[in-house]
């Protein structure tokens, strides 16, 4: 199943994609699940894909604003350095233990929104990445236990200004608007258990930028939800993302950059394409 979160005739909604169209969901079990992360909350996707199979479209994907999924309460939990050509890349060395920054809600749009180019700087890169959502609380989770934590799977773009990251990651990575998630949770049973079949292709204009697999990452899935929890205590529908391949604008020659006009898309293989517009600020 996928589902997302969106506005749809003013009104904030969340429904499944079905053929030639989206089925809303809030409409119909919104008194019980207000929203994406209370249905995820109350292990309600079940019900969900229950309610939407072999439903006709309410309306077209023409006809809403699509949001960053989840509501403004989460944490988004990032990886870095974690897939083994982007270590090569930046020279680094193999990492003994996951990295970790946090991104703010606020730098997050929804797939089709507007990206923001910040006019302090011109060193706006680009990151494609796997992300999880998290779908029921844990602490202190043993590697094979993990799949029951999750809920599925998205798409993140980590928009990366890199003059600012020099100074400390967390301001590189938390511009207003620069990053956006989405369109859809896919949930579990409809993502293979090898992850090397889900493959992530980056573009700038058309050009591909970033091509590579999730079986290439550093740390897994399970690690990273497995070490992250000794430090967090997962919610339902925080975020992790797992990390970008390497391709991105910075370790080109010369530097490739972002700006205004410019289309940028990832595409993961099952889970579908996650494509923004670069405007100034």
């Amino acid at each position: 199943m996928k589902i997302g979160s969106y506005i749809y005739k003013g009104k904030t909604s969340y429904g499944v994609e079905v053929q030639d169209g989206i089925f809303d969901l809030g409409s119909r079990i919104g008194d019980k699940y207000p929203n994406l992360q209370i249905l995820i909350r109350s292990f309600a996707l079940a019900e969900a894909s229950k309610l939407s199979s072999g439903k006709s479209p309410d309306f077209i994907q023409e006809d809403i604003i699509f949001l960053p999924l989840m509501p403004d309460n989460i944490n988004i939990y990032c990886a870095g350095i974690n897939y083994l050509d982007h270590i090569q890349e930046t020279g680094r060395t193999r990492p003994e233990k996951p990295t970790l920054f946090l991104k703010t809600y606020q730098s997050m749009v929804g797939h089709l929104e507007n990206l923001v180019c910040p006019s302090a700087s011109e060193q706006y890169d680009f990151e494609g990445e796997l992300a999880v959502i998290i779908g029921k609380p844990g602490k202190n989770i043993a590697l094979d236990t993990w799949e029951d934590y999750v809920a599925g799977y998205t798409i993140l773009m980590d928009g990366s200004v890199r003059d600012f990251q020099k100074v400390s990651v967390d301001q590189g990575k938390n511009f207003y608007h620069s990053s956006s998630v989405g369109p859809w949770l896919v949930t579990r049973d409809e993502c293979p258990n090898d992850f090397s079949e889900l493959k992530l292709t980056t573009r700038l204009n058309g050009e591909v930028m970033q091509s590579s697999d999730a079986g290439k990452l550093c740390f897994d899935v399970s690690e990273l939800i497995s070490y992250y929890s000794k430090i967090v205590h997962f919610q339902p529908g925080d975020i992790i993302a797992t990390g970008t391949p390497g391709g991105v604008g910075s370790r080109r020659t010369p530097p490739i950059w972002m700006k205004n006009g410019d289309q940028i898309e990832v595409e993961i293989s099952g889970l579908g394409t996650l494509s923004n517009t670069i405007i100034d600020e």
